[in-house]
């Protein structure tokens, strides 16, 4: 298996956007500009970050088959700290995904097997009383941790989710009145199983907004099934990942996300990301549509797929290529809209086709 070096070439874009969409892989020298990074100590540091996050989805895919989309979306939530919820039906490694990642990353990881009877202290900690100093100490709960897996997060209930919601949107739990710091950094990656709805707890959307990617984790095509069941054939075991080396550290991450805080936006682009924002709201399909708050989080995930197809600057393509999974899951279509068979995507595509695009 070849490794990916920096720039377009070593990522797919998230979202499986058609081939309209997909102009940041395809970016090539022509299309760098003078504004592409030039030499220097930060310059250096930004590059050796790019190639050690294209390695990355090389050593991901030595246990998982294909998926390069929903790799490369897991790498913009990093570089953007943001949290990522991923969707698919049992079966398609949507846990050894996330576990994967965790081992190619010198970070701490947890997993939360989320239930109907899990508490909030199960997953910030709580205060225990210890006999020998006759005092309470606070024990931290799972969710300090570097990439919290929150698998099957729809299962718990409300009071559990809001517990998280703080986490994720604060950085930080509060335990009788205390407010105690996560590390740095803090990323949940959380599943839900989309055909499954006896014993689970609809996320609130307040809680879906904080998501910065929903990406979808498709079947696989006939090919790459058959290769998984080779590599089950020849010994493979799920469980053990002690194969997988880790090819980046949290020092890639933060020359990444140094890198991507200098990438250029344009006023073209912005207006552009804002029309599509505002083009949701008026969808008459659409009885919610994209905050203020959904339109910075598709920003800034395409400013993170610039710097990754190795350019300095933002174009209309970079955006139309994280429009889908980082808006799906922040519209609401009306009840008539869904008994008519349309999709959120489905939606999103009309906006992405109707709204001009800046040249």
């Amino acid at each position: 298996m070849t490794t990916p070096g920096p720039g377009a070439q070593g990522h797919t874009a998230p979202g499986h956007a058609g081939p309209e969409h997909e102009g940041p892989e395809h970016a090539g020298p022509e299309h760098e500009g003078p504004e592409h990074e030039g030499p220097g100590h930060a310059g250096a540091a930004a590059d050796a970050a790019r190639e050690a996050l294209g390695t990355l989805r090389a050593e991901v895919g030595k246990a998982v088959v294909g998926q390069d989309s929903v790799v490369t979306g897991l790498v913009i939530a990093l570089l953007c700290r943001g949290h990522v919820l991923l969707e698919g039906v049992p079966g398609v490694a949507k846990t050894l995904l996330v576990r994967t990642l965790a081992a190619t990353l010198s970070l701490d990881f947890k997993r939360v097997q989320f239930t109907p009877d899990l508490m909030p202290g199960d997953v910030t900690g709580s205060l225990v009383y210890d006999a020998r100093t006759a005092e309470f100490e606070f024990r931290e709960g799972p969710v300090f941790t570097n990439l919290l897996l929150a698998d099957e997060i729809n299962r718990t209930p409300p009071k559990t989710q809001a517990a998280l919601l703080e986490a994720m949107e604060e950085r930080q739990v509060s335990v009788e009145g205390t407010a105690r710091k996560l590390p740095d950094p803090f990323i949940v990656a959380a599943t839900q199983n989309p055909i499954e709805y006896e014993g689970t707890y609809q996320l609130p959307e307040a809680q879906l907004d904080r998501f910065l990617l929903k990406l979808t984790v498709p079947l696989p095509p006939r090919d790459q099934e058959i290769a998984v069941l080779e590599r089950h054939a020849l010994g493979f075991d799920p469980r053990d990942l002690s194969h997988i080396k880790a090819v980046a550290s949290a020092a890639d991450l933060e020359a990444g996300r140094e890198a991507v805080r200098r990438v250029h936006v344009g006023p073209e682009v912005l207006g552009y990301v804002v029309d599509l924002a505002r083009a949701t709201r008026q969808s008459p399909s659409l009885q919610l549509g994209v905050s203020p708050r959904g339109a910075t989080a598709l920003l800034a995930a395409a400013r993170a797929w610039g710097w990754l197809s190795g350019r300095t600057y933002v174009t209309p393509d970079d955006v139309k290529a994280l429009a889908r999974p980082a808006l799906r899951h922040r519209v609401q279509l009306r009840p008539e809209a869904e008994l008519e068979g349309a999709t959120p995507d489905g939606i999103l595509d009309g906006i992405l086709a109707s709204v001009p695009v800046p040249r």
